[in-house]
């Protein structure tokens, strides 16, 4: 068998996996627009995600919808439930303290790996303008949103786009633990005036003391979540 003849062989298996890398492509783009969708607060846990009407909404067969709701249960963020369908998962405390746990690891080290200011501040300043607006508003889902993005930005200042897809899929599942809180505005505005006060660290290029304030931030968040879990209703897991 010559050369010629493997590399033609070779042609040939990769043209009959072609459609299949338009179904896995077309599925990891639809689950990433659902997992954006939840870490907004659009589909709250619990909620039974249809097929038929997200199908519709997206212009997606049922085959690749299935296949995006595969990738987001292997990331935790939907439940299968046998003969009733994909549904948004109910975190448990176990899994808000093992998300606080990453967190801590991912963002605090972010900053702890930031060379001589001035830093790459861009995206996190931004994050913090956009929840100072949503609250001048009153829009405190708006606030949620904007709160996620801040830690995703803190997160990017890695420059890693392995940390990004990481902190994509934890902060997306963060924002099914918020819904808990019974007052979002209560639960929100103390951490937006902490987001400033780290992002006004951060320009001041004292990395160091900005990585201590988020270490607290995170630990403070993290009690006042896993306190308000015993307070809600029972629920289906």
């Amino acid at each position: 068998m010559t050369a010629d003849t493997d590399a033609g062989l070779a042609l040939s298996e990769l043209a009959a996996d072609r459609a299949l890398l338009g179904r896995t492509s077309t599925a990891e783009r639809v689950a990433g627009i659902l997992r954006e969708r939840i870490a907004q607060g659009f589909f709250l846990p619990g909620v039974r995600l249809s097929e038929a009407q997200i199908g519709s909404a997206l212009g997606v067969s049922r085959n690749t919808l299935r296949e995006a709701f595969r990738l987001l249960t292997h990331e935790r963020l939907l439940v299968h439930k046998l003969n009733k369908g994909a549904f948004v998962r109910v975190l448990t405390v176990a899994d808000i303290v093992d998300i606080y746990r990453v967190r801590q690891i991912v963002e605090c080290a972010a900053i702890r790996g930031l060379d001589a200011p001035p830093y790459p501040l861009d995206t996190v300043a931004a994050a913090v303008a956009a929840g100072e607006r949503a609250a001048q508003h009153r829009r405190w889902n708006d606030l949620g949103t904007a709160n996620i993005r801040f830690h995703q930005a803190v997160a990017g200042l890695a420059g890693s786009e392995r940390t990004d897809d990481l902190m994509r899929g934890v902060l997306a599942e963060l924002r099914l633990a918020f819904h808990v809180m019974d007052d979002p505005r209560r639960f929100y505005e103390p951490y937006l005036t902490r987001n400033r006060e780290i992002l006004n660290t951060l320009e001041s290029g004292d990395a160091a003391a900005a990585e201590r304030m988020l270490g607290f931030y995170l630990a403070d968040s993290r009690r006042q979540l896993t306190e308000a879990y015993p307070e809600q209703p029972a629920q289906e897991r």
